[in-house]
């Protein structure tokens, strides 16, 4: 069975905004004050235009505020310097785990005029706008009489253990009338190969698949699952988290009976 595998990585031009203005007075330690507040204005954009807010993500807060400190020390502004990796690659070092990611990345004489400047801006618009994301961090720097600021932002997936994905698994079978009792021990076989059924096995289907969302079978599962009569399935969360690139997936093996 084809392995289904829904992963997105959008990364955005760089915004540069003249500072024009003096520098606000502001406390060397107080970094975390104005990417909170940034936090803050991006929800207040998203929640005017009808959207949910975003939640704030600590792995990803980091990932943005060493982008932030690599950006103050250079002379140009970039996603990505040598040496380093694209968001997702830094993203992922810090501990995230998502299915998509975006970055928004400026310099400007205030917190405010960054943001304003970002929904001025069609692409940085669209990552803050954007209904798919769920989770952002940012990073700000002070230096030379400017802010440097980067948004990360991700629609994260949950690091579940074995149980919590079986469990999960199991709820969406149950949605099709299908009850996973069967012994765990046969899905766990089955986890051993890429294709065929697991030695002595009397299932009528087996199925594997990589998924990073386990709110919903993949398409092509569900309707192979909805064209049999099955009534029973066995359930097991193969070892290991994979990783498709940087980002987050699930390894699933399915026995229908």
């Amino acid at each position: 069975m084809q392995n289904r595998i829904r992963v997105l990585a959008l990364l955005n031009a760089t915004l540069c905004i003249a500072p024009g203005f003096p520098m606000r007075a502001q406390a060397q330690n107080d970094f975390s004050g104005q990417a909170r507040h940034i936090f803050q204005l991006t929800n207040r954009d998203r929640v005017a235009r009808g959207l949910q807010p975003l939640h704030w993500d600590a792995s990803l807060a980091a990932a943005a505020q060493a982008h932030a400190e690599r950006l103050a020390g250079e002379s140009y502004l970039s996603h990505e310097y040598p040496g380093e990796g694209d968001v997702s690659a830094r993203a992922a070092r810090a501990g995230a785990h998502f299915q998509a990611i975006a970055e928004n990345i400026a310099t400007g004489y205030s917190d405010e005029a960054i943001e304003a400047e970002w929904m001025n801006s069609t692409p940085h618009r669209r990552n803050i706008l954007d209904p798919q994301m769920n989770a952002i961090g940012v990073g700000v720097v002070a230096r030379r009489g400017n802010y440097y600021a980067v948004e990360d932002f991700a629609e994260s997936s949950e690091e579940l253990s074995a149980e919590q994905v079986e469990r999960r698994v199991g709820a969406l079978l149950r949605r099709e009338n299908i009850e996973p009792s069967a012994p765990r021990q046969a899905a766990a076989l089955a986890c051993s190969s890429n294709s065929g059924y697991p030695k002595g096995e009397t299932g009528r289907l087996v199925v594997r698949f990589d998924t990073p969302d386990l709110s919903q079978l993949p398409g092509g599962i569900a309707a192979q699952i909805r064209a049999g009569n099955y009534r029973k399935a066995a359930v097991a969360s193969c070892p290991g988290i994979v990783r498709q690139g940087n980002f987050t997936t699930y390894r699933v093996a399915i026995v229908l009976y």
